[in-house]
């Protein structure tokens, strides 16, 4: 009777044991594809496409971006009596300090034009306060940088006036603002993560070189992913917040597929196997879960692409990229370098942590802890379960608003001089802006039209406001119409105002004209549209990603309910991190620990953006955990054995994980834009709770009440003897 040929390894050991076997190769091929990456991003660049807005303000957008539309940013200078008798009327110094501003801007024709004041313009005064507007000169791409003269000038004549306020705030001045804090605190983020992380590695691993080996991975994976964004950024807008979202997401996912792979090649030198052997043994075991996981989270990012909204298509790209690089790398340099290293992995020992971190062993609290669920799986999991859904309790409330000028610090002087021109002179911080293409825009039929406009100021009553400004390009190719709205820019009152000159003032005068197109652009225009396309595509986004984990996670472990449980654990601490988040920023609670002002709300993006992301890096525990229960289970173990000895064995360098992984996030929560604070401690509350409560009570719980049928439609079957734990006794 003929024998059975030996099956083949799976892909994964061979690829590994190829790497192992050509050492050389695999560790320098690595290190060559990354400096190949590097040469390739620096001899393409990255190009800087524009960011458009989806819908109508986007149509809008791409028409102003065109080069005959050269629209510059304007400026406002208040200048206000400190007190109430300061009046523009009575206070001659107030009108002095007027004149000194306008002479000052004058002196900077390169920065300054179109200068507007109470001297030509009486309607620029309200009681004790009196306005300077002016639009900044030179190439309105550049305006962040043009507009320093300006704001030196008028920063030179308020040190003249102590006895009033002067100051400037507009768009340049707000983006220049933005630019530089964004700037500082991305620097400060991406400075502070390496030697923290690399801290923590010490004291998981107790020696330098072992700790080095993740860093090494998720710096080169990082590197190669963001020199390749020069490639896509051809085509979709890739910023520098695309790139320290990169870098984030890169060090999270390489570190972590480190941690599981090097730990495993520990644990199996130190059962007594040799550095070829144990390698073999963590690539079908370890490798197998990077593979796995890695695909969940790059199915997960892909979700932003159903959103239709350029900057999460970007930001999408970038991140796959550099996952796909780190699982590549896992898979290859990992089992190369290792087994160049051989034991100097464990050279470089730190005192008091070397000895005792350099033998893998079972967690004492996880393994215990495990025990006492899997014994009452009902009441530990009842009560895990009831405090998540009491965390998730606030969600409820949710209420998703644009920060608009609350995002910066109120401490930044362009934030408080919004604050107070907004005070001084009603009618929202930036006015919409009608966009009208089309023949004769010069002619009598489009200013009847826009005279009309004004007309309907009184018949909105109030929504719309004067003064209704137009400015004509190129040629009368494109006239711009700007109206100001009632509001704040991105409150229900300026969406409501918003609403009210798409639906009814514009039909009545615009859109009576023959010939013509118009769209609406600005600010509210942009955040409203912005949201409506959240709105709508959300459930795409979750349906897809639910769908293909699910798809993934029953092909993987051959169960159905394996996959129903995950996601469920999932969307479970995903819930509660919500729920805190809202208590937190919406409501306002540790206001002054974390340093920010409530503004009532929480950033549309940010719940999606987290979503997926979070649904990804949690299937990294979640995988790696299940993995090696799994393993056990099928190596003879009782359906509670293979749980308890799997949590015992696996939860230590899990934990070791997170506990990087929180540190990163946390350091978001020190910066100073309020939508960086809401992603770092939302990110580091969500995988605190994922990695302790979830994979730490409710995981056991779950597979305890489910016994063998966790694991599948498929009788046992067995595998190599090295997958029968050895521990097993002692945790029975």
């Amino acid at each position: 009777m003929a024998t059975k040929p030996p099956s083949r390894a799976p892909i994964v050991e061979r690829v590994a044991g190829w790497s192992v076997r050509h050492r050389k190769t695999a560790v320098f091929g690595w290190l060559l594809l990354v400096v190949a990456a590097v040469v390739v991003g620096q001899r393409l660049g990255t190009q800087n496409l524009n960011s458009y807005d989806p819908g109508q303000a986007g149509r809008a957008e791409r028409v102003l971006a065109q080069p005959v539309v050269q629209q510059p940013d304007s400026e406002s200078v208040l200048v206000q009596g400190r007190s109430a008798s300061q009046t523009y009327g009575h206070d001659p110094q107030l009108r002095e300090a007027v004149r000194q501003v306008v002479a000052a801007l004058r002196s900077v024709p390169a920065s300054a034009a179109a200068i507007q004041s109470p001297l030509t313009s009486p309607g620029l005064v309200s009681g004790r306060s009196a306005l300077v507007t002016f639009n900044v000169a030179g190439n309105p791409d550049n305006d962040d940088q043009a507009v320093v003269p300006a704001m030196n000038a008028v920063t030179a004549v308020a040190a003249q006036y102590p006895a009033l306020k002067i100051e400037e705030a507009g768009g340049a001045s707000l983006d220049r603002a933005t630019n530089n804090i964004t700037g500082q605190d991305f620097r400060k983020a991406e400075v502070t993560s390496v030697p923290v992380s690399l801290v923590l590695l010490l004291i998981v691993f107790g020696a330098l070189i072992a700790a080095g080996i993740p860093l090494l991975l998720a710096g080169t994976a990082v590197i190669s992913a963001i020199s390749l964004l020069a490639i896509p950024s051809r085509w979709l807008p890739i910023d520098s917040t695309t790139s320290s979202i990169v870098l984030l997401v890169g060090m999270a996912v390489g570190i972590d597929y480190s941690l599981f792979y090097l730990r495993r090649t520990r644990e199996e030198r130190a059962a007594g196997h040799d550095t070829t052997e144990a390698l073999r043994i963590a690539a079908g075991t370890s490798g197998r879960a990077i593979v796995v996981s890695g695909l969940t989270v790059m199915i997960a990012l892909a979700g932003l692409f159903l959103t239709g909204i350029d900057v999460f298509s970007g930001i999408a790209v970038g991140t796959i990229m550099v996952v796909g690089v780190a699982v590549l790398g896992s898979l290859t340099f990992l089992p190369g370098i290792l087994s160049m290293l051989g034991k100097w992995t464990d050279r470089g020992r730190i005192p008091f942590l070397g000895k005792r971190r350099t033998a893998a062993a079972d967690s004492r609290f996880w393994g215990l802890l495990a025990r006492a669920v899997v014994r009452r799986p009902l009441a530990w999991g009842g009560v895990a379960t009831a405090v998540l859904l009491v965390l998730a309790v606030p969600v409820l409330s949710l209420h998703l608003e644009d920060p608009g000028i609350h995002d910066l610090p109120s401490s930044v002087p362009v934030v408080r001089a919004l604050v107070d021109i907004s005070d001084a002179f009603p009618g929202g911080p930036e006015p919409a802006e009608v966009v009208v293409t089309g023949s004769d825009l010069g002619g009598k039929t489009v200013s009847a039209a826009v005279a009309a406009l004004h007309a309907q100021v009184a018949a909105t009553h109030g929504a719309i406001r004067e003064p209704i400004t137009t400015a004509m390009f190129g040629n009368d190719q494109v006239l711009v119409v700007s109206v100001p709205l009632a509001g704040g820019g991105t409150d229900a009152t300026s969406n409501a105002a918003l609403a009210t000159l798409r639906g009814q003032a514009l039909p009545a005068t615009l859109g009576q004209v023959p010939g013509i197109s118009y769209s609406v652009t600005g600010l509210t225009a942009g955040n409203h549209d912005f949201d409506a396309q959240l709105s709508k595509t959300i459930p795409w986004v979750f349906a897809f990603v639910l769908g293909l984990a699910f798809l993934l996670l029953m092909t993987t472990f051959r169960s159905v309910y394996i996959p129903v449980l995950s996601i469920g654990l999932n969307l479970l601490s995903v819930g509660a991190a919500y729920g805190l988040m809202v208590l937190i920023f919406q409501d306002g609670h540790l206001e002054k620990l974390l340093g920010f002002s409530a503004y009532g709300g929480i950033t549309p993006w940010l719940p999606l953006f987290m979503f997926v992301l979070l649904f990804g890096l949690s299937m990294d525990y979640h995988v790696f955990i299940l993995s090696r229960i799994r393993e056990l289970w099928l190596g003879g173990a009782s359906a509670r054995d293979a749980v308890t000895s799997g949590i015992a064995r696996s939860a230590g360098v899990v934990t070791s994980a997170a506990v990087i992984m929180v540190a990163v996030f946390s350091l978001f929560a020190t910066l100073s834009i309020i939508e960086f604070k809401i992603f770092g401690v939302g990110m580091a509350v969500a995988v605190l709770i994922d990695a302790t409560v979830v994979r730490g009570v409710l995981l056991p719980a779950g597979l305890a009440l489910l016994g063998d049928r966790a694991w599948g439609w498929r009788s046992r079957r067995p595998v190599p003897s090295h997958a029968v734990d050895k521990s097993l006794a002692t945790h029975a």
